[in-house]
């Protein structure tokens, strides 16, 4: 397959590591992966904050780049920016585009994924032959459970993974207290739900903690970090992409 693949603004910006293995893995699948150089953010930010007029150049923008007939899928490591491009952006383009952007948003909107369900459900795998021999607990994120409903996907590749020691995160399906502008305009309320989950995370006795999105692990690695929890956060596609002949060298987490 031709796969066009999103990095997203955190990735971009902050976390390209995560950018860079989602394309190594996909390569090493077997499959073309090109990145459309035009591409700019989703939109998601200014919807969730209420503005959604504002975004329809970046959503216009997100289907002129990824709507070409060539590319067969869109791949993005990330649950919230694939439920901003196959949710938020038909909204936006129903209230405030025209017919070109309506029928340009549908057609991106169909081949749209998130990583984990890009490899279970369109490729059919869950052994990518990754190597990852540490012990790690996986925080489900918001929008990959409630708005893609990914469901068990990530863990079924995870437990594929040669030599994880894969231990079970509770209260897994809690908010971790990110939810972006959320974190600023409800400090304290986000504080107390990172501290529960970093409570949680933290009796696992986990080296790493993993997610399908930079966002949450932004926030969850910034609170384990202050605590010198030992623990550090790891995008689940540098986890899979990982392997034998050459895997991913884990540096201690501060203590």
């Amino acid at each position: 397959m031709r796969i066009g693949l999103f990095a997203t603004c955190l990735g971009d910006t902050l976390f390209p590591e995560a950018v860079k293995s989602t394309a190594v893995l996909l390569a090493r699948l077997g499959h073309e992966v090109v990145f459309p150089p035009e591409q700019t953010c989703c939109g998601q930010m200014h919807v969730n904050t209420g503005y959604q007029r504002e975004p329809v150049p970046l959503v216009r923008n997100f289907a002129e780049q990824f709507g070409d007939a060539s590319i067969d899928a869109v791949v993005m490591p990330s649950g919230s920016c694939a439920g901003s491009v196959r949710h938020q952006h038909e909204v936006v383009a129903e209230r405030y585009g025209d017919a070109a952007l309506r029928a340009g948003v549908a057609t991106v909107k169909s081949k749209t994924y998130e990583l984990s369900e890009f490899l279970v459900d369109v490729l059919g795998v869950t052994g990518v032959g990754a190597y990852f021999p540490h012990r790690v607990t996986y925080h489900p994120t918001c929008h990959s459970l409630r708005m893609l409903r990914v469901g068990e996907k990530p863990l079924k590749l995870l437990r594929a993974v040669d030599s994880i020691d894969l231990v079970e995160l509770p209260e897994a399906d809690s908010c971790c207290g990110f939810g972006g502008t959320f974190a600023l305009k409800n400090a304290e309320t986000s504080t107390a739900m990172l501290q529960d989950k970093m409570r949680n995370i933290t009796t696992t006795g986990a080296a790493v903690c993993t997610a399908g999105d930079s966002s949450c692990l932004m926030h969850i690695g910034g609170g384990l970090s202050r605590i010198k929890s030992g623990t550090r956060t790891l995008h689940l596609a540098q986890i899979l992409s990982s392997t034998r002949t050459s895997p991913y060298v884990l540096t201690e987490a501060v203590r």
